[in-house]
């Protein structure tokens, strides 16, 4: 699968980022998130890059006819109408696993908002482990990963280093982008 995705994403004039030193467990962000296209990259990244990556998805996703394909393919429904103790549960899950990796939309949604939601910073805290920062460069046809950062506990100061990585990396309709900032 690697060579297939390798060969497509080159085929098609993608440039594959990997930073050094993956860890064995991490949560990867996932930004910009502006459109249905990054599921597609971000499927054919994760297989190029050998990432075992499981990902977040709204729970209306997961039904059928798919909801077992997207499973297999990583999926974790979350159902976000409601508070279900989902940091918590990921959390549990990190210390459960030796080697896992959770992909997240800090936007939560393809559309514009005013900040990030903290769903990833909690859950990487409360697991002691880096934040990934995925991202797909449409402008520059780069796609992957450009670091593995350890949070320091200071939002502020953690949420000024992530915005500097993801300075000047467009999504597909970076009008859709939300800033990198927390929500208030």
């Amino acid at each position: 699968m690697q060579f297939l995705a390798r060969s497509l994403l080159k085929l098609l004039g993608w440039t594959l980022i990997e930073a050094p030193d993956r860890p064995a467990r991490a949560v990867l962000i996932a930004y910009p998130h502006t459109s249905n296209w990054d599921g597609i990259y971000a499927l054919l990244i994760k297989w190029a890059l050998r990432l075992d990556t499981h990902w977040v998805g709204k729970d209306a996703l997961f039904r059928p006819p798919f909801g077992g394909l997207l499973r297999w393919l990583g999926g974790v429904p979350v159902n976000r109408r409601q508070r279900t103790g989902f940091v918590e549960q990921m959390v549990a899950e990190f210390a459960r696993r030796p080697d896992f990796m959770l992909v997240m939309a800090p936007e939560g949604t393809r559309s514009l908002t005013v900040g990030w939601k903290t769903g990833f910073y909690r859950i990487a805290l409360g697991a002691q482990v880096p934040v990934g920062l995925a991202f797909i460069d449409y402008r520059r046809r780069e796609a992957g990963v450009l670091a593995y950062l350890p949070l320091t506990g200071d939002p502020d100061t953690d949420i000024k280093a992530i915005a500097a990585h993801y300075h000047d990396r467009p999504g597909k309709r970076p009008e859709l982008a939300s800033p990198v900032r927390w929500l208030e």
